[in-house]
């Protein structure tokens, strides 16, 4: 059983997502938490598989935990699930540690599909979040230095793989435990990558790609 502990300031919404995740039998919900210091508590006592936290709440908000978890060494993957969808909240979110994103609109089995890949420590960021995001990058201004680059060799389909996890935000231990690959590897890939758009570091890879075609901002 994957151990959870569930976090939200409505009584309802946590009585709720208890109720749904007890039709399932992979998933067991191990504690509640109204804000983000029970939540904090609930982590130390159970050591659960995965913490679901809400990013808006009175008190210690899912920002300020997820914050707070890394200041700990917690291990514990958080999956932020919330009714916001606004592309500054997702980016703090995976800056701050999340290591899932999903809108309250889910299916129950997206919600438990998306545990079980925390729990199996890999990443998950909901599709439409990722286009919104591709979306607003893609709307800042060509930079000047971009018109004088060459045009790049053709990247393969890992580079470009590795391409949109970074648009999403994720870091590189993060993409090797979403594809499967030794950080390492990684590191060498973004090399690569970074040497064929010809520049200097991650966001101006994002948006080179970006103003290129290479990748996609969606409809």
């Amino acid at each position: 059983m994957i151990k959870v502990v569930i976090t939200d300031d409505q009584t309802l919404i946590r009585q709720g997502l208890d109720s749904l995740l007890a039709i399932t039998d992979e998933v067991e919900v191990v504690g509640h938490a109204a804000d983000g210091d029970e939540a904090l508590e609930l982590v130390e006592e159970h050591s659960p598989d995965v913490l679901l936290l809400d990013l808006r709440m009175p008190g210690r908000d899912g920002i300020a935990t997820l914050e707070a978890l890394r200041e700990r060494g917690s291990q514990v993957p958080a999956l932020v699930l919330t009714t916001f969808d606004d592309d500054e909240l997702v980016l703090r979110a995976l800056r701050a540690g999340a290591k899932g994103y999903l809108l309250k609109d889910v299916t129950l089995d997206e919600l438990v599909g998306a545990i079980r890949t925390l729990a199996g420590g890999g990443t998950l960021v909901q599709p439409a979040l990722t286009e919104r995001l591709l979306q607003g990058l893609a709307s800042l201004p060509v930079p000047d230095d971009f018109a004088h680059l060459p045009t790049p060799e053709p990247l393969t389909p890992r580079e470009t793989e590795i391409l949109r996890l970074l648009a999403s935000g994720f870091s590189n231990r993060e993409i090797a435990e979403s594809l499967f690959l030794a950080e390492g590897t990684v590191k060498n890939h973004l090399s690569t990558l970074l040497a064929k758009l010809g520049v200097r570091d991650r966001t101006r890879a994002v948006l080179r790609a970006l103003h290129l075609g290479i990748l996609s901002p969606g409809p």
